[in-house]
């Protein structure tokens, strides 16, 4: 598309808290433009004290997710031409998570949840010890490297509708972490995470939906994590076989 009048866009953007409103803007459309060239074209030229977030802009941090047109998204990633309904876009922060202003939510319910999941790792190995041996190719390290390249981005919180009815609910990035550390021969806890993990407010209030996966910007499975974390809460934690 050319720049030029008859090629702007219709920008609605979220304004204040928990109350606030929409606002419209009118800025070009140009080849090759992302949501958050949009949304900042709009601080630099209309609303300069309008609030988001973003830092490498090339889909690696995941700080600048949004919603856009109703769906969460990384809006560094997302090209104006794949969402853009007849030259019309509205932006809003992220559902699920408190409005602190415009377009930035606040992320620690989100990474206190990851927390309580059992999240962090603690190795039982110490800077003396040798490096631990861990076949990449047994079941639980492929199952491990499926899901970890999450980047905490809350896109799949955002998208959950468990977590929109179930504040206690852990929510899929918090779990799906959970479920590689079960997995992780390094991980010295990995009774206690599991245990973590289906407890109140855990996997097994996941009502399998999906929307995690359906939205992951990096293809991950969520929800295939948290049905394993389920069967292994029933069946015991995976086994872990020495490499040979």
């Amino acid at each position: 598309m050319t720049e030029g009048p008859e090629t702007a866009l219709t920008v609605r953007i979220w304004r204040g808290k928990a109350e606030g409103r929409f606002e419209t803007y009118r800025v070009p459309a140009r080849d090759n433009q992302t949501i958050l060239d949009v949304v900042t074209e709009v601080q630099r030229r209309h609303a300069p004290d309008l609030a988001y977030r973003f830092a490498c802009r090339v889909g690696v941090c995941g700080s600048c997710a949004m919603t856009v047109n109703g769906r969460p998204r990384w809006t560094c990633r997302t090209h104006v031409r794949r969402v853009a309904l007849e030259g019309t876009l509205t932006v809003e922060p992220l559902r699920n998570l408190p409005r602190i202003k415009d377009l930035a939510c606040d992320m620690a319910p989100f990474f206190d949840k990851w927390q309580r999941a059992g999240g962090r790792f603690s190795g039982t190995a110490s800077r003396q010890d040798p490096p631990q041996r861990v076949d990449p190719q047994s079941p639980p390290r492929l199952a491990a490297s499926a899901a970890i390249e999450c980047i905490n981005c809350a896109v799949c919180h955002a998208a959950c509708d468990v977590v929109a009815w179930n504040s206690d609910y852990l929510g899929p990035a918090a779990l799906n972490r959970a479920w590689t550390l079960v997995n992780d021969a390094r991980h010295g806890p990995r009774s206690d995470t599991l245990d973590r993990a289906f407890a109140e407010g855990g996997c097994t209030s996941c009502h399998s939906q999906g929307n995690c996966t359906r939205h992951c910007p990096v293809g991950l499975s969520p929800s295939e994590s948290i049905a394993a974390l389920k069967r292994s809460a029933f069946f015991g934690l995976p086994k872990l076989e020495a490499p040979e």
